[in-house]
């Protein structure tokens, strides 16, 4: 027995694509969760990213330190060092507000770090997590190479130093791993926050909450102009859809003068551009036909899907399905696995087996012994 299929075939899901509203001379990259990257923009080149350094600050405290949902995490003692933050603020740095002695719980002090965006924060997380700043930034550039973010390097904790770069597409995909953690998801969500010394403090966001918008951190700088990670959920047949994208290097202009206002504005551009035109498709539909086993001694049954695969995604989306045979007995029986095909939706890579759609005898002792 054999299988015969169209070993691979591509396809894309009908309907007319988006035209995304890139935002000019910045970089940008947008898709969904377990579809993976759908769009990108203004090539890859790294850049300065500012604060957008904090995700993946965030993202090793709490691979070392998980909270349980609504969990606070151990206490940390704010130190004089840490403490003695007018330095920064006198350069002009984000910080927030901290006393010597002072105790943050390990979700307050996230929440320092995402929500108003402290670099002195940042600082006080890595001295507890590593020992030192040096030490947690070489954890940070470790992170990123398991991830296989090729183009990134940290340089610091905060992103203050322009040296700490990366590329719209490595944090797009840093961004999707940090909101699989469920406390990362909570915090970057918030408006507003509440602290021990530092009292209310606000989130740096100002499109948090508006049309559908959870995240998910900015940053700015002379150097590297306004930068956004944002994720937006939309409802698409009837089911919640987060679209997650990065924008970074927005620049100034006399029309908005401020680069995280405009970085906010070209994101929510973006947003509005793609965020209506997903679809729900069926690429696979149970029972589909997708190879044939056949002999020398008579016809055999269809391989078909033992499952449907279901997408949610842009028009346009190039679906490719590729059949690798099983090694077959000389009979098989109906139902039996005969292959299995693998489908690839953008980034998205799913496996369905394939069945025999009937039984296949084995060949018969007249046909064997004409062959003899």
């Amino acid at each position: 027995m054999a299988l015969t299929a169209s070993v691979t075939t591509v396809r894309v899901l009908p309907g007319v694509t988006p035209r995304p509203d890139w935002p000019g001379r910045a970089e940008a990259a947008v898709g969904l969760p377990g579809v993976g990257l759908l769009g990108a923009h203004g090539g890859s080149r790294p850049v300065p990213i500012a604060s957008l350094a904090k995700i993946m600050a965030a993202y090793v405290v709490l691979r070392g330190h998980p909270l349980p949902a609504g969990g606070s995490g151990p206490p940390i003692t704010v130190t004089a060092a840490e403490a003695a933050y007018a330095s920064d603020e006198r350069h002009g740095q984000s910080v927030v507000k901290v006393e010597r002695g002072e105790k943050l719980t390990e979700r307050q002090a996230l929440e320092a770090l995402l929500i108003p965006s402290g670099n002195n924060i940042a600082s006080m997380m890595a001295d507890w997590d590593a020992g030192s700043e040096g030490a947690f930034v070489a954890k940070m550039n470790a992170r990123a190479r398991s991830l296989g973010l090729g183009s990134t390097r940290y340089a610091d904790t905060s992103g203050a130093d322009p040296a700490t770069v990366s590329t719209a597409g490595d944090q797009f995909r840093l961004t999707l791993r940090a909101l699989q953690i469920p406390a990362f998801r909570q915090i970057v969500a918030m408006p507003q926050v509440t602290l021990p010394v530092a009292d209310v403090a606000y989130n740096v966001n100002a499109s948090i909450g508006h049309d559908g918008i959870v995240g998910v951190k900015t940053g700015s700088s002379s150097q590297a102009g306004g930068c956004l990670a944002f994720a937006a959920i939309r409802t698409v047949a009837g089911s919640p859809v987060t679209i997650v994208g990065v924008v970074l290097g927005v620049r100034a202009t006399a029309a908005r003068p401020s680069e995280l206002g405009g970085v906010i504005a070209a994101s929510e551009n973006l947003l509005a551009s793609i965020g209506r035109g997903l679809e729900h498709a069926q690429v696979i539909r149970p029972g589909a036909v997708l190879g044939k086993v056949s002999s020398a001694w008579g016809a055999g049954p269809a391989a078909v899907a033992a499952t449907g695969v279901n997408v949610t995604a842009w028009p346009g989306t190039p679906v490719t399905v590729t059949v690798r045979p099983r090694p077959l007995a000389h009979a098989i029986r109906a139902g039996q696995p005969v292959a299995q095909a693998t489908v690839t939706i953008g980034g998205d890579v799913r496996r369905i087996t394939l069945l025999a759609s009937q039984a296949a005898p084995a060949p018969s002792v007249g046909w064997l012994l004409t062959r003899l």
